[in-house]
């Protein structure tokens, strides 16, 4: 690997003089040890901060959209940070360059306000580098191959720092906030939670594929494939972190590494009214998927029972798909109000009794639990709302997460 190391500076690590001053120290350590930092930054701030993206997209609320002026407004606060950030290091005497997501070689597809990056060519920050420059790369955003700036999505400054760690063949990808690292579960939920000291590249995966923010989605999941090292840091702290690598032996002693939940949960019940592995009931179900799928609504935890079919959606999209399976003729059920909590932990697979280990302590607190799924890594619970949090509580504590986890 080279000496690269790409630091990836979250919104709230920006946005104020502290956070800066602690930014610049991370930088000047990575300098003395010889190592070439390349910094990635967000927009300073949250809403009604002056310069958070939803303050910048606020201008134009309530007029009519145009996804691409959506990805040139909202690419702003990214420009105006890095500008900021490059300044306040050269007055520090730490010679530094902002760099725009296209000036850094990111290029992506054409689509607005959620692009897919392509390909990356880093020249210029090598370059940069090479002349003992640190780059401040601008997240969140690339160039298309059309020409177009646009931007990745919520959160899309994580995926930048990654991208750009692998093309740069970075040692590691630092990814700092205002949180000491990956945590066994909200700590908002679950007070007891502990940061965990090291994750598989699949758990973290799968933690913000279930529903955590810690990072984004698509940044977690290129983590996945490519191999390459995070570390999930507290800019404001001298905490160790969390580091995301791919371990040569499971954990022996532990069975789940964290717990997440995810709110605003509606479950239908369809009566495909035929007997279940005809081909009519087959049909049936087929025709259910593509017609939610034209919709452009995700599924999750679908069940075919007998002759019926179990599936949830997000509560967003409930009234959405009531209408399909209205238009489709069919006796539904609908229950909103759910929650899905989900235990995580790459050493479940294949181990018997873990579902006792969930069922039982949620029973003993009185939490029904609606419908059950599971993947090689996973094992999702659906419960009602109200009761979200305590299961996470109880399951945290039942699966042994509140002493800390190795």
């Amino acid at each position: 690997m080279s000496n690269f190391i790409v630091c990836k500076f979250g919104g709230t690590s920006v946005a104020t003089s502290e956070g800066r001053e602690a930014l610049a120290c991370k930088v000047q350590e990575h300098l003395e040890a010889d190592a070439r930092p390349v910094l990635v930054v967000s927009a300073m701030g949250r809403m009604g901060e002056p310069y958070a993206t939803d303050t910048l997209l606020s201008v134009v609320a309530g007029l009519p959209a145009n996804d691409r002026e959506y990805d040139l407004l909202s690419s702003v606060g990214e420009v105006i940070s890095a500008v900021k950030i490059a300044h306040e290091l050269r007055d520090k005497g730490i010679d530094a360059h902002a760099f725009t997501g296209a000036e850094a070689g990111i290029v992506t597809d054409d689509t607005a306000k959620d692009a897919r990056i392509l390909s990356v060519c880093p020249a210029a920050l090598i370059e940069a580098a090479e002349q003992g420059v640190v780059p401040v790369v601008c997240g969140f955003q690339g160039i298309s191959t059309s020409g177009h700036l646009t931007t990745l999505g919520r959160g899309g400054s994580d995926t930048t720092a990654c991208a750009l760690g692998v093309a740069l063949d970075a040692s590691v990808v630092e990814i700092y906030s205002d949180v000491d690292g990956v945590m066994t579960a909200d700590p908002r939920e679950v007070e007891a939670a502990q940061v965990i000291d090291v994750l598989e590249p699949d758990e973290l995966y799968q933690l913000v594929r279930m529903g955590s923010r810690i990072v984004h989605t698509p940044a977690a999941e290129l983590a996945q494939k490519s191999g390459v090292n995070l570390l999930v840091k507290n800019t404001y702290s001298n905490h160790p972190g969390t580091v995301v690598r791919s371990m040569e032996v499971h954990r022996s002693s532990d069975t789940a590494t964290a717990i997440v939940g995810k709110s605003g949960i509606t479950r239908f019940i369809v009566d495909l009214g035929h007997e279940e592995g005809c081909s009519a009931h087959i049909e049936a179900q087929a025709s259910i998927y593509k017609a939610i799928a034209e919709a452009a609504v995700s599924l999750d935890m679908f069940t075919p029972a007998g002759n019926s079919l179990y599936f949830t959606v997000d509560s967003a999209d409930t009234d959405k798909v009531a209408d399909i399976l209205r238009e489709l003729d069919v006796k539904t059920q609908c229950t909103e109000g759910l929650a899905k909590v989900t235990v995580i932990g790459a050493a479940m697979h294949g181990i018997p009794g873990v579902m006792s280990r969930i069922a039982a302590p949620l029973a003993q607190a009185g939490i029904d639990v609606w419908q059950t799924a599971d993947s090689h890594a996973t094992i999702s619970v659906l419960v009602r709302e109200v009761e979200a949090q305590q299961a996470q509580v109880v399951l945290h504590t039942a699966l042994n997460l509140d002493g800390g986890h190795i």
